[in-house]
């Protein structure tokens, strides 16, 4: 068990962890200090606006009727048991790989606790340019978008030891 951890990408569960207990605590310190949409203003670019998203990315199926809950639930939770799979088969020399799908295994298990917990995310990370906002998102949305960029990133990087055999 010990070289399970040591020798695949299983060696990186740790960022998973610290993903979802910072998105966990920075979503409790959030509920605990403010009202439902208040928002605090905190430089001339970013608020603190705290918000419950009923969908997934940017209020996808936001007023679905609620199936959504349940829909979107199922899918990270099968995204995760692949990815810890993934993660498992991941060779020792393997680093970039597992460590993206760590961050995005972290943000998937923050946002479904909320979904299960709640029935909705909690959101609360709030950019604007003038009028113009970007969706409300959170910690859990910010590590998931880690690992996607580390994943294109490795793309590009390792072009040739990404190709499959011809």
């Amino acid at each position: 068990m010990h070289n399970l951890f040591k020798n695949t990408g299983l060696r990186f569960l740790w960022i998973s962890v610290i993903a979802v207990l910072l998105d966990q605590w920075s979503k409790i310190a959030v509920v605990d200090a403010m009202n439902l949409y208040q928002s605090i203003q905190i430089t001339s670019f970013f608020n603190l606006t705290y918000v419950h998203n009923y969908g997934a990315a940017f209020s996808f199926l936001y007023d679905a009727g609620g199936w959504q809950r349940y829909f979107l639930s199922a899918v990270a939770i099968i995204v995760s048991v692949v990815i810890v799979w993934w993660l498992k088969q991941a060779p020792k020399h393997q680093v970039m790989l597992p460590v993206a799908f760590s961050f995005i295994l972290g943000g998937a298990l923050g946002n479904v606790l909320d979904r299960m917990a709640h029935g909705y995310v909690i959101d609360f990370l709030d950019f604007y340019y003038g009028n113009y906002h970007w969706p409300a998102f959170n910690v859990a949305d910010s590590v998931i978008f880690i690992g996607a960029a580390l994943l294109i990133i490795d793309m590009f990087k390792n072009k040739e030891a990404n190709k499959v055999d011809e």
